[in-house]
C-alpha cells in the first residue's frame, strides 16, 4: 500500500521544468512560452542527434538553460534533467506538450501555499490529427507531471518512462496540452522509433512472444479503445487512432519475435 505523505512547505516554492527535445522546432517555442509565467528554471535537454533548429531556438530565451545531450533513454534522460535542477520541485513537461492558461494560474497558486502531496497528476488533452480527443481512453489523461524530487525519480526505461514514487498522489484541477501528431506521417515517423525502443525493452528483459500477442493483444486494444473507451464518438478521428493504436501493439511484438528468430538463426 502507498504512503499517505503529506508535504508541508512554509515559504514560497520555486519549481524547475526538465524538457527533452530532438527535432522539435515546431513544438518547442509553445512549449516554453506556456512556462514563463510560472516556472522558475527551464531546463532543455537536446539531444546530439536533432538536425533541426531546436537548439538555436531555445539558446535565444535567456532564462532557460540548454544542453546537447547524448541520448541515454528516455527515463534515464529525464533523471539525468531532474539531477540538474537547482529546486525541490520538478515539473515534467515533453517539448509538444503546454500548459493551458488555467495550468499556469494554477501552479502560480500551488507555489504560494502548503501542498498537500509530493506528487501531482495533472490531465491531459491530446491533438490528434487536428481536434481535441476527448474520449478513446486518451482523455482525461492523469499523468504524474509535478512532483517533489526527494519523493519521486524516473525508472529506466527506454520508452514509456514512468514517474516511481511511494505515496499518494494529488490531482490539479486544470489540463496539460498534448500536440501529439499533425499528421499521420509524422505519426508514423514516431511509430517505427518508439515500436523499435518497446521491444528492445522486452526482449532485453527476456519476453517471449506467443500468437495472443500478435492476435488478440491489438483485437483487445482496439476494442477498448473504439467501443469501451468510447472512442467512436470522436468519429473517424477515433477510428484511425484505435486502428493505429492497435498496429503498434502488433508492431512492437511482432519486431520482439524478429529479434528472437534473427537470433535462433546465428547459433
Amino acid at each position: 500500500m502507498k504512503e499517505m505523505n503529506r508535504a508541508k512547505v512554509s515559504s514560497q516554492i520555486k519549481i524547475s521544468s526538465i524538457i527533452i527535445a530532438k527535432d522539435e522546432e515546431n513544438n518547442i517555442t509553445r512549449c516554453i512560452e506556456s512556462q514563463l509565467k510560472c516556472i522558475d528554471e527551464i531546463i532543455v535537454l537536446v539531444d546530439n542527434e536533432s538536425q533541426d533548429k531546436t537548439f538555436e531556438i531555445v539558446k535565444s530565451y535567456d532564462l532557460v538553460i540548454v544542453e546537447k545531450v547524448n541520448w541515454l533513454g528516455f527515463g534515464k534522460t529525464k533523471q539525468y534533467g531532474v539531477d540538474k535542477a537547482n529546486n525541490e520541485w520538478i515539473l515534467w513537461i515533453d517539448a509538444d506538450e503546454a500548459l493551458t492558461p488555467g495550468l499556469q494560474d494554477e501552479i502560480l497558486k500551488f507555489k504560494s501555499g502548503n501542498p498537500n502531496y509530493f506528487v501531482y497528476k495533472i490531465a491531459r488533452r491530446a491533438f490528434f490529427l487536428g481536434k481535441w480527443i476527448k474520449h478513446s481512453g486518451w482523455y482525461p489523461d492523469y499523468v504524474s507531471r509535478l512532483f517533489n524530487r526527494k519523493y519521486a525519480r524516473f525508472n529506466s526505461s527506454k520508452v514509456h518512462e514512468t514517474l516511481v514514487y511511494n505515496c499518494e498522489a494529488g490531482k490539479l484541477n486544470n489540463d496539460l496540452e498534448h500536440y501529439t501528431d499533425p499528421s499521420i506521417e509524422h505519426y508514423f515517423n514516431k511509430f517505427n522509433r518508439y515500436t523499435t525502443l518497446a521491444a528492445e525493452q522486452l526482449y532485453n528483459d527476456g519476453f517471449n512472444v506467443n500468437l495472443a500477442d500478435l492476435i488478440i493483444r491489438p483485437f483487445f486494444i482496439f476494442i477498448k479503445m473504439f467501443i469501451i473507451k468510447l472512442g467512436f464518438l470522436d468519429g473517424l478521428h477515433g477510428l484511425i487512432l484505435a486502428a493505429f493504436s492497435a498496429g503498434y501493439v502488433f508492431t512492437k511484438y511482432a519486431k520482439v519475435f524478429e529479434y528472437k528468430f534473427n537470433k535462433s538463426n546465428k547459433k
